[in-house]
């Protein structure tokens, strides 16, 4: 392929509870394909799932017909860090062609995103155009992360301390969207970014 006519990929990111998700529809509302690692997990992880028995045969016990049992998966692998490799190491190859098939279909768009909840943590930025952090004020995180069911105080520090703080994401953005404001502001944010990038040559 020739790079100079392929799209422009950008990587998206946030810590949790930063309306990453929000902000991925509004690139999609917009025309610009998306990525979502998140969810090609799950389909690889759900009925029939390419995926199934590899992490049935690596942890016993932890699927069922529908799939991926999340809970019993997620107590097998959290807070170990060799469980959690082991778990990594069928999941990401996996991703990582499900990523190619994507770029494959949407080679022609001028502009295209990965949501990648872990880049900086995990996947770093190699192969992007550019990366957007998607950032909102700490107390209005901390009040949507709590809202969701099954969330505690505890699981919410648990998880903030496996990610890299969101001033260092921040930091290492070429652009931030700040979810800490209204829908049709940040709406502003993503087209401004779309306009600069699908639109430049």
């Amino acid at each position: 392929m020739n790079r100079a006519a392929a799209p422009k990929i950008l990587g998206l990111t946030g810590s949790i509870g930063m309306g990453k998700s929000t902000v991925a529809g509004m690139f999609r509302a917009l025309g610009v394909p998306v990525f979502d690692a998140d969810a090609t997990v799950h389909e690889l992880q759900g009925p029939g799932g390419l995926l199934v028995a590899a992490i049935e045969a690596a942890f016993p016990g932890t699927t069922g017909p529908e799939g991926v049992i999340r809970q019993k998966l997620g107590a097998a692998v959290f807070g170990d860090k060799a469980e959690l490799a082991r778990l990594e190491g069928i999941v990401h190859p996996a991703v990582a062609e499900a990523r190619r098939r994507f770029m494959a279909t949407h080679g022609s768009a001028p502009l295209v995103v990965f949501d990648i909840p872990l880049l900086y943590e995990k996947t770093g930025d190699r192969g992007l155009d550019g990366v957007v952090v998607v950032s909102a004020p700490a107390e209005a995180q901390r009040a949507r992360v709590l809202a969701r069911p099954g969330m505690t105080a505890e699981k919410f520090q648990q998880i903030l301390t496996l990610q890299v703080p969101d001033a260092e994401k921040r930091a290492r953005a070429d652009f931030v969207i700040d979810t800490g404001t209204t829908l049709q502001e940040t709406r502003r944010q993503v087209g401004r970014i779309v306009d600069a990038l699908a639109g430049s040559e």
